[in-house]
């Protein structure tokens, strides 16, 4: 047998057939889900390709937002010996180990009142150990230096619009070429929970710029979208990294868009409950923040219903996968409910949604139904054939790949 080595950086796409995408939503510590889902894919791709392989070796971009964001950059960071800072199947680790540090939780009599009033003056979290963790795992790499092209969106809170961190952008714009850690930070500061974050940049030839920023979830929870607009300007400009794939060839994108799972099973509320809310219900409700996680899962939500109508009318629906679960409730569909017992059920969830079909959301009901029958998992399998195969045919036509390995 052949096998390809996976320490190969993974060439230009106009070597290829495909243009591939992994894009990861926000969600807290519910990104425990798609942890086990990368967890599993990075299994599959190392049966076909050997124990070094990684995620990073196989997609064009890896897009995330706010906790998709920080999975990004550990996927996508360099190690000392120049490969990925984490393997897929560490990440689910890490959040067990570290989310109930970054959220710790009050367990005495009143604490819910505690939260509410804290929840009044300032975010429910200082984030101060969450800021300590991610500089003490990404250092000083900057967005320049990751192993492949990242896209991670965060929200200018000065002048209220998206500022998109991107790997394409950053070629044009030095003083967009923040430290990971900026923009880890930056992109998980959820508005209610964490703390703004700020920053400044400076390019070679001294100019300096001031950033003011909080979790990338208000301008595009689901960035599976903001991936396919940035290759296409990268496109656009003439990047002979693309030549000859058009802009609107959708055929050629492979686009893997990971949830963090939803509560749209559980009923939670009607509008006569909430036409008597005012500011403060709005911000906080039964453990949950009903306006921001209205507007997190209204973006994730249409984002798929775009990319299911668009993939779909070009004849072109096996490439775009989405893989979301809508049966969270209770604390596991919280944002930062950080016991033992919940992260092990969403840990558990992720598990699960492998052995799902493979489904799309039906804006009319809300929910998701079944696409194809064939599972998650069965799914997976099959991206990581595509996968290692894509990658071994850049590799023979690209002058800078690396000849298959006889086994």
């Amino acid at each position: 047998m052949q096998m390809d080595s996976p320490k190969s950086p993974l060439q230009p796409p106009t070597y290829g057939n495909l243009v591939t995408i992994l894009s990861i939503d926000g969600g807290g510590i519910r990104g425990l889900i798609p942890a086990v889902i990368l967890g599993f894919l990075e299994s599959e791709l190392q049966k076909l390709d050997g124990e070094d392989a990684r995620l990073a070796d196989y997609f064009d971009v890896v897009a995330g937002t706010s906790t998709g964001g920080l999975v990004t950059a550990m996927l996508t960071a360099p190690n000392k010996e120049g490969r990925p800072l984490f393997a897929a199947s560490e990440i689910k680790e890490f959040y067990l180990e570290q989310c109930p540090k970054i959220f710790p939780q009050d367990h005495f009599p009143f604490s819910a009142a505690k939260n509410l009033v804290k929840s009044l003056t300032g975010p429910k979290y200082d984030g101060e150990y969450l800021h300590q963790l991610i500089h003490a795992k990404l250092g000083d790499t900057k967005l320049n230096q990751t192993l492949t092209n990242v896209v991670i969106p965060t929200f200018d809170i000065k002048h209220l619009q998206p500022t998109i961190f991107s790997s394409y952008e950053v070629k044009n714009n030095p003083l967009k070429n923040a430290t990971l850690a900026d923009i880890a930070i930056s992109t998980s500061a959820a508005p209610t929970y964490l703390p703004a974050h700020f920053f400044r940049t400076e390019d070679s030839t001294g100019n300096v710029k001031e950033y003011n920023l909080i979790d990338g979830g208000v301008a595009a929870n689901n960035p599976a979208l903001v991936a396919i607009g940035e290759v296409t300007n990268e496109i656009t400009r003439g990047s002979s990294d693309f030549f000859p794939i058009r802009p609107n060839d959708y055929g050629r994108f492979l686009v893997l868009s990971l949830g963090t799972g939803s509560h749209k099973c559980e009923e939670k509320f009607n509008a006569k409950e909430v036409a008597g809310w005012g500011l403060l219900s709005w911000l906080t409700h039964d453990n949950s923040t009903p306006l921001i996680d209205a507007f997190t899962q209204a973006s994730s939500d249409m984002v798929d219903f775009h990319l299911s109508a668009v993939f779909r009318a070009l004849h072109s629906e096996p490439n775009y996968i989405r893989i979301q679960d809508d049966t969270l409730n209770g604390d596991a569909a919280s944002v930062d409910i950080a016991t033992v017992e919940n992260l092990d059920i969403l840990a558990k969830t992720g598990e699960e949604l492998l052995k799902k079909p493979v489904s799309r959301v039906n804006l009319d009901s809300g929910s998701n139904e079944n696409a194809y029958q064939t599972t998650n998992g069965m799914a997976l399998i099959k991206l990581a054939g595509i996968l290692s195969k894509e990658k071994k045919i850049r590799d023979v036509r690209s002058p800078h790949g690396k000849a298959p390995i006889k086994m």
